[in-house]
């Protein structure tokens, strides 16, 4: 299992990180709303002290003049950031009052329509300075000058950005605490919320090995139910499959007990009556087979269960059924021949299946062994596959009552005490694990039809 770290930390981050993202756009909206607003503050100053010099223009004998009062100038005093300059000009653009070059509004700058006059602002640079400038124009109608006067006032920009830089601090600092008391709160909540987990672990650690019971009822948020539901279902399924173990190493034992005792009690009647000792070689040979065939289908089972891990982790190749069944024909030729039995094999096409090639021939050499089994000299037994996907053993033998079809795939269930109650076992064992489904039909000559459905 790789280690993701901690989820408390994790949700901490990811939230510190979307109000620092938060934090900067808001501080960086704060700054342009406030410049915008001192532009809208400072502007109306400039132009209130560029009125109330225009207002102070006087004529006489064809000429221009200015008295600029204080007032005109004294509106800034408030604020000692920044610096004032004005520039008045008569109408042909000649210095009458002020300051020199004080610059002049570019040609596409567009009249205000904030305010009823004749005025531009813009932002220009003087005397080292960046400042915002207001142009206000003045009728002049002398008969001896007619025309508009220009009154020019500038102010450096340092109260501007001062005041934006407050607005933007100030909104900084409420979202700064916001943010403190967010993380926090989401700190409290996340580690109460993960308290019920905490009493889940130390449950499970103090458990004993073979305490397979469901977790205790712990109050938990409805996200957190299923997760301990899944633990309890894994829990459940895991206690079955050792009560399965348990039971089927019982079986087992027991079924072994059986074949070794009589080959044991055949042993000592050898050894009592030593002119038996040929009949008792004969006896113990055809017992140590029948052990020796119950050991290997005791051993198939259990790859079947390793099969099936395989299978359920993503294990399954893509197959073809009509190669698998003529390839175990063929390998199984010889013993139907020796028997007396005609094995056939009827396929017309490739069938694609997904499967566990080593189950697959465990499945096809249980059912055609099972059906030669049962199947008397002169008989014939048929191994068709048919699409999509279904394959079928058919024989002409005794064939199974339709009350004993559902018990033939139970563990150690013999039919007449003969085999080993394991063959039809394992295949239906194997297909479960392909999520296959088996039937028992009646043959056509009354035997029987087994037949195996792969999705």
């Amino acid at each position: 299992m790789v280690n993701a770290g901690s989820l408390r930390w994790r949700l901490l981050r990811n939230l510190v990180a979307l109000l620092t993202v938060l934090m900067l756009a808001s501080g960086l909206s704060a700054y342009w709303n406030g410049r915008e607003a001192a532009d809208t503050a400072y502007d109306r100053t400039l132009l209130a002290s560029a009125r109330t010099i225009a207002a102070n223009l006087t004529q006489h004998d064809g000429s221009l003049s200015v008295d600029v009062p204080y007032v005109a100038l004294d509106t800034f005093a408030y604020d000692s950031a920044g610096r004032i300059y004005y520039q008045v000009n008569d109408v042909h653009q000649k210095l009458i009052s002020g300051y020199e070059n004080v610059p002049a509004p570019p040609a596409s700058t567009p009249r205000t329509d904030k305010y009823p006059a004749l005025a531009r602002f813009y932002n220009a640079h003087y005397l080292g300075q960046n400042v915002r400038v207001v142009s206000l124009l003045k009728a002049v109608s002398d008969p001896d000058m007619a025309g508009m006067a220009e009154i020019r006032v500038a102010e450096t920009e340092e109260a501007r950005v001062r005041m934006a830089r407050d607005l933007m601090a100030d909104t900084l600092l409420r979202l700064g605490m916001l943010g403190a008391g967010a993380v926090l709160l989401v700190w409290i909540t996340v580690s109460g919320a993960l308290r019920p987990l905490e009493r889940l672990r130390r449950s499970v650690e103090e458990r004993r090995l073979d305490d397979l019971r469901p977790l205790p009822t712990v109050d938990v948020q409805r996200e957190l139910a299923p997760l301990v539901q899944a633990i309890d279902h894994f829990t459940e399924r895991l206690r079955e499959q050792f009560e399965r173990q348990g039971q089927f190493i019982a079986d087992a034992a027991h079924e072994l007990r059986t074949p070794l005792a009589a080959l044991k009690a055949q042993m000592e009647l050898g050894l009592r009556y030593p002119e038996r000792w040929q009949q008792t070689l004969r006896d113990s040979v055809e017992g140590t087979d029948r052990l020796t065939h119950l050991a290997n289908q005791l051993l198939s089972l259990a790859r079947v269960e390793h099969g099936a891990r395989v299978i359920a982790e993503g294990g399954a190749h893509s197959l073809d059924l009509r190669s698998l069944a003529r390839e175990l024909g063929l390998a199984m030729a010889a013993l139907a021949h020796g028997r007396g039995i005609g094995l056939a094999l009827e396929a017309d096409e490739p069938v694609p299946i997904r499967g566990e090639p080593t189950l697959l021939h465990e499945l096809l050499s249980n059912l055609v062994d099972n059906a030669l089994a049962h199947t008397p000299a002169g008989g014939n037994v048929t191994l068709r596959v048919l699409a999509p996907g279904i394959l079928e053993v058919e024989d002409d033998g005794p064939g199974i009552p339709a009350d004993e079809r559902e018990r033939v795939f139970e563990r150690f269930y013999r039919r007449g005490n003969q085999g080993s109650g394991l063959g039809l076992a394992i295949v239906g064992e194997i297909c479960r694990a392909h999520r296959a489904q088996i039937s028992l039909h009646d043959g056509k000559a009354g035997g029987l039809r087994v037949r195996v459905t792969f999705p």
